[in-house]
């Protein structure tokens, strides 16, 4: 069973807690809590959206997956799975999708056409069992499941270690910007639990003129 039930874009119910926690605890949260106080993390609404943005964000910059989504959205007025699964894969190359995303992207609509996924299932597992679930579909891996438990789920302590904009962030703010390796960014993000997913919005936020939203 699909439940796409729509979210109100509402900020999670743990946003205020978190990140007045962080600033009391971490002073580069201070400050970016303090900069980026008008702005937070929202659902897109439903669980198919944050899927598809999620598989073209893969491996492009914040910029070039919104202008791809932004194509997607003209040519799509209505982003469903029945919609995406009919539609001509060389109108969906002139968005700027790569035959491996079209694949992707299709695998998807056709998983959530056929039914088997079930929110309330989703809602019941922790963070690891849902992303190893998640990660059997075709072309979803690690990081596609995280921002999907960040942006769609809403959980609190998710840390996208391979995404390369909370490195980078990760870098100038901790680490006199120089690369940092995963472990010590792991170790690093341990001040930031149970709420590892809001610090890495705020550095994400930091990096971007317009917040991540997927």
């Amino acid at each position: 069973m699909i439940l796409l039930k729509e979210k109100q874009r509402n900020a999670p119910v743990f946003w205020e807690q978190a990140r007045n926690d962080l600033a009391k605890r971490d002073p580069v949260m201070q400050r970016l809590v303090s900069q980026f106080n008008d702005s937070a993390l929202y659902s897109r609404g439903d669980a198919f959206t944050t899927l598809v943005r999620a598989i073209i964000g893969q491996q492009i910059s914040v910029k070039a997956a919104a202008s791809v989504w932004q194509k997607l959205a003209t040519v799509l007025s209505n982003i469903t799975p029945e919609n995406l699964y009919s539609i001509d894969t060389e109108i969906l190359r002139t968005c700027g999708l790569s035959g491996r995303k079209i694949s992707y992207l299709q695998d998807l609509s056709e998983r959530f056409i056929q039914g088997g996924y079930d929110e309330i299932a989703w809602q019941k597992m922790n963070d690891e069992a849902l992303i190893t679930h998640l990660i059997q579909i075709k072309g979803i891996g690690r990081w596609t499941a995280e921002m999907f438990l960040i942006f769609y789920m809403q959980r609190p302590d998710v840390l996208p270690l391979a995404d390369i904009g909370l490195q980078r962030a990760v870098s100038i703010y901790y680490n006199g910007n120089q690369p940092i390796e995963k472990n010590r960014l792991q170790t690093l993000a341990t001040n930031w639990r149970p709420w590892r997913s809001v610090a890495t919005w705020y550095l994400w936020r930091s990096l971007d003129p317009i917040p991540i939203d997927y």
